[in-house]
């Protein structure tokens, strides 16, 4: 039995906490990289449940400039520091927080290139210095791991010399940066973005995490209720699903590490 067909057997006993009076229509806003696990979740919690998740998805600062306008938003999905922002502003409910999972920065090298060597520190500044161009979330996007990387190379002493080939990678409304997508097209020798952000993208293979003194301590993702939400029991119910423990096999297999 597929790890889908077990969770959603999982689910169906346990569907009376959920069985809404009314089924709603929940929006969710995300950051970018949760997308392709909410893309498979979102199904099989309408499934169990009646309510309808509407999805969209935006960098993790886009996601807080959207919730801190008062946009009435269901179910808002962002990094911890910016959820905590939110909340300490009254923007998000406190007693609705969950975290959701942990994602790590990995690279990622055009479909049956050589794979670079990353599995140090040195190492991956050498790799650095050695690609032809770089793809990355462009940090004026607002996000996470763009900005992170941003700071990586100026701690690596090497910014100066990487300006000329780097290549930041924007998104557009509704769609986050994919630096994968820049990859496969050959518009980047190397990328670096979230896992979950990386995997599934065709014509890539990722080589790997980078170290782990380089990994961003921000890339913690948490999912809490908007003071804007018209739905905040169906929305309850949504966050409940997604940190819940039947759905973090597939957490895991998106490349995040569930709690």
């Amino acid at each position: 039995m597929t790890v889908r067909l077990l969770i959603l057997a999982a689910l169906v006993i346990g569907a009376s906490s959920f069985a809404p009076v009314h089924a709603a229509d929940i929006k969710l806003l995300s950051a970018g990289a949760l997308r392709s696990l909410l893309q498979e979740l979102a199904p099989d919690f309408e499934k169990t449940s009646g309510h309808h998740p509407i999805l969209d998805f935006a960098t993790a600062g886009g996601v807080e400039q959207r919730i801190a306008s008062g946009e009435a938003i269901d179910v808002a999905i962002l990094t911890e520091p910016r959820i905590k922002k939110l909340q300490g502003e009254g923007k998000i409910d406190k007693e609705s927080i969950a975290l959701i999972g942990r994602a790590s920065i990995g690279l990622a090298v055009k479909k049956g290139a050589p794979r670079p060597d990353i599995g140090s520190v040195d190492a991956f500044k050498r790799t650095l210095l050695a690609a032809k161009s770089i793809g990355y979330t462009d940090p004026a996007s607002g996000g996470t791991s763009g900005i992170h990387m941003a700071k990586v190379f100026e701690q690596l002493g090497i910014a100066a010399e990487l300006k000329p080939k780097l290549r930041p990678i924007s998104g557009s409304a509704g769609a986050p940066p994919l630096v994968g997508e820049a990859v496969a097209k050959g518009e980047a020798e190397i990328g670096m973005q979230p896992i979950s952000e990386l995997i599934g993208i065709p014509g890539v293979d990722i080589v790997g995490p980078l170290p782990a003194e380089l990994q961003s301590p921000d890339l913690v993702y948490f999912a809490g209720i908007p003071a804007a939400s018209a739905q905040p029991a169906p929305a309850k119910a949504l966050i409940d699903f997604l940190a819940g423990f039947e759905a973090a096999p597939i957490i895991k297999s998106k490349g995040l590490e569930p709690r």
